[in-house]
């Protein structure tokens, strides 16, 4: 029957649509008015058919995204008190920040291992505790976002040098599992396109491959910032896990993409602050549709408050709601199929894969970050960024357009919202995470 119903319809080619958009137009050039090339250089039309599709088998999880509370280690306990409260209250992963080393029997107190995936984020790198640490876990779901390359591009330093800090790392990789994160948010958060951000991660991830084998593929996950390019910030991660594979398979070995996501702080606003909630459920939501297999969110005040209670569970809610009044609980295969993701994923891939290729061709990732190509590059993306921000051309509600002349937050400000200069030796350039609208914020203070 579902046959005889489709037969009753003609099909319509892509040359007749666009023969009666042309028609429709009454004139008006088809190119100049309704196709428009984006900053990665991709051309967006005004309709896709299956035509347009790649049929690209992706390797997704085989489970929806785990709800991910991020946390502070500044108390052991009331930072286990924390944990417990976010689990209790829906969350299923838990994200440790550590400056130091801490008491984990205090931390995990009371927290299932083996039901509860754990990150740990180190301000410091230590094998000795790591070890230890992975010990006491005891658990497949433990994560450690241990990122050499990644500290050294952020902050322009090693922990200690580079042979002392690989070789830490080595011992850790030996004895747990998950060891290695590339963190590929600091691309995103300093203004890098998502080609920049694929081809940067990708390379960034093959200096480890390089150093350690192909033996290490299964132990290292990745760290993503996702913008508010709702559609593209899909077919972002998608396309990732395909380059992914494709390197993997240059190794001959194969691993599936442990992908950790979160909201973008380069769009985020001191004025106008609830916009941000706004912001961050069209990001994280487009991290479930993209396929993360975890995704913590942030909290609306996050740029100038210290972590409070109402602002966590909101946007520990905002998940909850995408997950189950959304239904996006198992939303990990939903793009499969629709013609314009697939088209621009494939896209994104090709023209990251390129740059790649450019990188391994000038010496690798880290000859090229050591030498200034890659910083250079991200400054030349986000300098474009700045001026179409300052222009008005790209838009932060309540910032740069619409503004509250009756908001005021200079007595608001709990921790300061603005880059921080460090005055101190580097080793290399680093590479710079800055927001948008961080120069028009400090004018307007100044003007209270």
């Amino acid at each position: 029957m579902s046959n005889y119903l489709f037969d009753e319809f003609q099909g319509v080619t892509p040359a007749e649509w666009k023969q009666k958009i042309q028609v429709d137009l009454k004139g008006a050039d088809y190119n100049d008015t309704l196709l428009w090339k984006t900053e990665e250089g991709i051309t967006v039309k005004p309709f896709y058919t299956k035509e347009d599709r790649t049929n690209t088998k992706i390797k997704t999880p085989n489970k929806g995204f785990a709800i991910c509370q991020s946390i502070n280690i500044e108390d052991e306990e009331k930072a286990n008190s924390f944990a417990i409260d976010s689990i209790q209250r829906g969350a299923n992963a838990i994200e440790f920040y550590a400056k130091k080393e801490f008491d984990y029997n205090i931390l995990l107190k009371g927290i299932d291992t083996q039901k509860t995936t754990l990150y740990f984020t180190f301000n410091f790198l230590s094998s000795e505790f790591v070890k230890k640490l992975a010990d006491y876990t005891n658990s497949n779901n433990c994560f450690f976002n241990i990122d050499i390359i990644g500290h050294l591009a952020s902050s322009g330093n090693w922990y200690s040098n580079l042979k002392n800090d690989h070789t830490q790392l080595e011992e850790i990789a030996k004895v747990t599992q998950n060891a290695i994160c590339v963190n590929a948010s600091t691309y995103q958060n300093a203004g890098a396109s998502i080609v920049q951000q694929l081809a940067y991660t990708l390379a960034h991830a093959n200096e480890y491959l390089n150093h350690f084998g192909d033996s290490i593929a299964n132990n290292i996950h990745f760290n993503f910032s996702v913008g508010s390019n709702y559609f593209f910030e899909i077919a972002k991660l998608r396309a990732f896990r395909i380059l992914w594979n494709s390197l993997l398979k240059e190794y001959n070995t194969e691993a599936t993409a442990h992908i950790f996501a979160q909201p973008s702080l380069r769009n985020k606003t001191l004025y106008d602050y609830n916009v941000n909630m706004l912001r961050t459920t069209s990001e994280c939501m487009s991290a479930i549709l993209g396929g993360a297999n975890t995704v913590a969110n942030s909290s609306y005040d996050k740029i100038f408050h210290h972590s409070n209670e109402f602002g966590e569970r909101i946007s520990r809610n905002q998940l909850l709601i995408l997950q189950q009044e959304s239904e996006l609980a198992e939303a990990q295969n939903i793009a499969d199929g629709a013609y314009y993701i697939e088209t621009i994923t494939q896209q994104l891939a090709q023209k990251a894969l390129e740059v790649f290729k450019l990188i391994e061709k000038g010496g690798g990732f880290l000859k090229q970050l050591k030498e200034g190509v890659i910083q250079r590059k991200i400054k030349e993306t986000a300098n474009k960024e700045q001026q179409l921000f300052d222009s008005g051309e790209l838009v932060l509600l309540g910032t740069n357009k619409i503004q509250n002349e009756e908001d005021k937050m200079k007595n608001d400000l709990e921790v300061s919202p603005f880059l921080k200069i460090r005055n101190e030796k580097t080793l290399i350039q680093p590479i710079i995470q800055k927001r948008l609208a961080e120069k028009s914020e400090q004018e307007r203070l100044e003007n209270e």
